[in-house]
């Protein structure tokens, strides 16, 4: 389930001179990192909270809790063994996969997490995330790309562009490579951000009956 939760807009109110100001951010900016398979619990924590109000998630999901479990669950067993993730240390983080990369949960975490979710959603958690990948799996770009399902910032470090940076870490590298890069966009609101970074929508879409629309996009290389 690919997207992202970010910055809000600045509270009101005086603005100190602009290059002191980017000085200022500048000299603030958290660092980053490549994330390592032993941050996979923090890395979930950051992401699962970012979106706790997500509406494609909240309704596969089925709350904040589930969220943040299953985007741990997918972390640790998917996209930090497989593919490539950033973290901003308890701030922001992203879980990519780089061409050819399967999303696919092996058997064993399947069972551990599956009781789980099914214990604080309900039954129905199962046949809602099925029929959410299925769709998206569906549209996937067939070319080799590098695939963001996830990049989220806590509420605390919001306002910075965080989102903007670590989504630029890998899509240096797609450029280096000639690659083109995928992801679906679960909240409207953030197409701004996605589209400020070179990325196009291809097509709106209901993954399920009464799930909230997901667009999928794409971002051609950069020379």
């Amino acid at each position: 389930i690919s997207r992202t939760r970010r910055s809000g807009q600045p509270e009101p109110g005086l603005q100190p001179h602009a290059p002191a100001a980017m000085a200022c951010a500048m000299s603030a900016a958290p660092p980053i990192r490549a994330a390592l398979q032993a941050d996979w619990a923090e890395l979930g924590h950051i992401v699962g909270s970012a979106f706790a109000h997500d509406p494609v998630s909240n309704w596969t999901l089925g709350g904040s809790a589930a969220i943040t479990t299953a985007f741990t669950a997918l972390g640790r067993h998917i996209y930090l063994p497989r593919g490539l993730c950033h973290l901003a240390p308890g701030q922001g983080g992203t879980m990519w996969l780089g061409p050819g990369g399967s999303k696919d949960l092996a058997l064993l975490p399947q069972l551990q997490l599956i009781p789980r979710l099914v214990r604080m959603s309900g039954i129905g958690v199962v046949s809602r995330a099925l029929a959410v990948d299925a769709a998206m799996k569906r549209r996937r770009l067939a070319a080799p790309h590098y695939y963001l399902f996830a990049v989220g910032v806590l509420p605390s470090a919001r306002g910075q562009g965080l989102a903007r940076r670590l989504i630029g870490e890998l899509l240096a590298r797609a450029d280096a490579e000639g690659l083109p890069a995928w992801l679906e966009n679960s909240n409207p609101r953030n197409e701004s951000l996605y589209r400020g970074l070179g990325f196009t929508p291809v097509e709106t879409f209901e993954a399920a009956p009464g799930c909230p629309p997901l667009t999928t996009m794409q971002r051609a290389p950069h020379a």
